[in-house]
C-alpha cells in the first residue's frame, strides 16, 4: 500500500504529462502530492521529515513553474532535492559527527557503527549521483525526455533501497537477546 502511495503522484504526473502539457502535469503533481501527504497523514498520525520536505519543494518549484510558465523549476527540482539530501547527510555525519541514518533506524537495525558509516556514504554517493544525473537529463534533453526519464529513472532508486536492505540484512548485528539464546544452548 505504501509503494502505491508513494508512486501515486509521479505516475498521475506521468499520465497528465501524456494527455497535456507540462504546466498541467505540473498542476497535477502539486496537487497529488497533496492528497498523497494528506492520506499518509491520516493513516500514519504524522508526516516523515522526507514527506514534508518534498512536498515543499513540489508547491514551490511547481508554483515557480506555473507562476513563471519555466518549466527548468520542476525540472531541476529533484536535483535541489537530492543535493539538499547529500548535504544533510554529509553535515551530520562528517561535521556533527553523528550518524542520521542510525538515528533514524537505529532503534529497528542493529548495525556495527563501521555499517552505519558506509551505510551513510553509500546514500551520500547515491544522492549525488541522482542530483547530477537529474540535472544532466533536464539541461541536455527534451522535456519529453525528461519525463520519461522520470518514469523510467525509478528503476536507480529501487535498485538503491533494494541493494541497502541486502547490505542491511548481511550486516545486522546479533541483538542481546539472540546472543544470549545462543550461549545458553
Amino acid at each position: 500500500m505504501k509503494i502505491a502511495l508513494d508512486l501515486f503522484p509521479i505516475l498521475l504526473f506521468f499520465a497528465a504529462y501524456k494527455f497535456g502539457t507540462i504546466y498541467e502535469a505540473t498542476a497535477v503533481l502539486m496537487a497529488a502530492t497533496l492528497v498523497q501527504s494528506l492520506l499518509m497523514y491520516r493513516l500514519e498520525g504524522k508526516l516523515a521529515t522526507m514527506q514534508k520536505v518534498t512536498l515543499a519543494l513540489i508547491v514551490v518549484f511547481g508554483g515557480l513553474t506555473l507562476l513563471l510558465q519555466d518549466e527548468r523549476f520542476i525540472k531541476y527540482k529533484p536535483t535541489l532535492l537530492y543535493s539538499c539530501m547529500a548535504l544533510g547527510l554529509f553535515f551530520s555525519q562528517f561535521v556533527l559527527k553523528k550518524n542520521f541514518l542510525k538515528t533514524m533506524l537505529g532503534s529497528q537495525v542493529n548495525l556495527p557503527d563501521a555499517n552505519w558509516q558506509t551505510l551513510s556514504v553509500s546514500w551520500i554517493a547515491y544522492c549525488i549521483f541522482m542530483a547530477t544525473t537529474n540535472a544532466y537529463v533536464a539541461y541536455e534533453f527534451s522535456t519529453d525526455d525528461w519525463v520519461n526519464f522520470k518514469i523510467w529513472g525509478y528503476i536507480f532508486p529501487l535498485t538503491f533501497i533494494v541493494g541497502t536492505g541486502i547490505y542491511i540484512a548481511k550486516n545486522v548485528a546479533p541483538s542481546e537477546s539472540t546472543a544470549d539464546d545462543e550461549t545458553t544452548k
